[in-house]
């Protein structure tokens, strides 16, 4: 147990506070349903990403570069970094915007206190693997008490909660926030990362050894997954109970931490704005490594982390600095990364499918089916809300 949870931070990270919290707000419990689908397909993803480390012995961007033309490999590469900068920008802005809301401090402080955390993590990481996953899901139990607490007081509508399982628009808005949580919740960085993380770490020799080690990663992806998903989930309820509706609307981050103070009281949101400074701290050390990942397995290339950390990290303070509304830019941030979704989803079904690759794990045929039919259906949501976009 492990790894997947280092992935599954990357699914509540700051994006998801803005998709979620706008989501509820907005619609109420209207769009429940892609809270639910998004989180049994994150268990699939990850799963064969993590199976992939473990019969090859190699990550995904590794695997790529094995057995795709260079030519696509590098364009993988190059849209693989345009997802690494929308990921940074996502998990600095939140950080910032939590140290704001807990301190006072200016955003653009509060983006480089971020990212020097996140060089903190990474030092943790360097100690070895468990330490690191520790701390990772320590902040993640930080957001989950955040938004329990909120849940409990609030409480929820279970009627419209049950409605809101049925798959259904309300206009070109809802498919838009729609496709912003799904790009908050399949992050496609962590899929190239959950492979590193179980690629060399276990003995893995002979096929009874990969086998268990796969039962024990399904366990393990399973049981993150389900955190990632009930905090997902928490955030879109208590956002649909006491922010829906309300004068005037909530249409920041800002405007839930005032709201849930008013109707929930102080603790509810200090506990608010402290589960956005762990989503913010540790989604960002998760996307650095993510990135060094990425780099390493497409180009054969290392860079000092320090370069990796600003490559990436000087759009997020630029968006900053220019004064952008900190919540609509997360939000489009998560659209960006829904674009990059199936440049991901891809090249993964298409290389744990062939037996030449995983050997004895390679995919059912029947496992394949489903993952092809999440990876058409993300495609066929980014097209439609290209078309809505460009319509608008």
């Amino acid at each position: 147990m492990g790894p997947a949870f280092v992935a599954a931070v990357a699914y509540i990270d700051p994006g998801n506070f803005a998709t979620n919290i706008t989501a509820g707000a907005r619609f109420g419990y209207l769009l429940v349903w892609v809270v639910i689908v998004s989180n049994l397909m994150a268990m699939l993803i990850q799963y064969l990403s993590a199976k992939a480390g473990i019969a090859t012995g190699r990550n995904l961007p590794e695997l790529c570069r094995d057995n795709f033309r260079p030519a696509v490999t590098r364009g993988l590469w190059v849209q693989a970094e345009l997802v690494a900068v929308a990921t940074d920008l996502a998990e600095v802005l939140g950080g910032a915007i939590a140290l704001r809301l807990l301190f006072g401090l200016p955003l653009l402080v509060g983006g480089l206190i971020t990212a020097v955390v996140a060089f903190a993590l990474l030092g943790v990481q360097s100690r070895g693997a468990r330490p690191f996953e520790l701390a990772i899901t320590g902040m993640l139990m930080v957001v989950l008490a955040g938004f329990l607490y909120s849940l409990v007081l609030g409480g929820i509508d279970t009627g419209a909660a049950a409605s809101g399982l049925v798959p259904r628009f309300d206009g070109a808005d809802s498919v838009m926030v729609a496709a912003g949580m799904l790009g908050a919740t399949v992050m496609p960085h962590v899929i190239y990362l959950h492979g590193a993380l179980t690629q060399n770490r276990y003995a893995r020799g002979t096929e009874r050894e990969r086998l268990a080690l796969l039962h024990s990663q399904r366990l393990d992806v399973v049981v993150a997954m389900s955190i990632a998903g009930l905090i997902n989930l928490s955030m879109l309820v208590v956002a649909a109970q006491v922010l829906s509706g309300i004068s005037p609307p909530v249409e920041t981050i800002e405007a839930a931490r005032d709201g849930l103070g008013v109707a929930l009281g102080h603790p509810a949101a200090v506990l608010f704005a402290l589960a956005l400074l762990a989503s913010g701290f540790a989604a960002s050390g998760v996307g650095t490594l993510a990135g060094q990942v990425v780099m390493q397995g497409f180009l054969q290339r290392r860079i000092p982390l320090v370069l990796r950390r600003l490559v990436t990290l000087a759009p997020a303070l630029v968006v900053i600095a220019a004064g952008v509304d900190p919540t609509r830019a997360l939000v489009i941030s998560q659209v960006v990364l829904s674009f990059g979704i199936p440049f991901v989803l891809i090249p993964l079904v298409l290389l744990t499918r062939r037996r030449d690759v995983m050997g004895a794990l390679v995919n059912r045929r029947s496992t394949t089916a489903v993952a092809a039919i999440v990876a058409g259906v993300i495609t066929l949501l980014n097209v439609t809300l290209i078309a809505l976009t460009v319509m608008s």
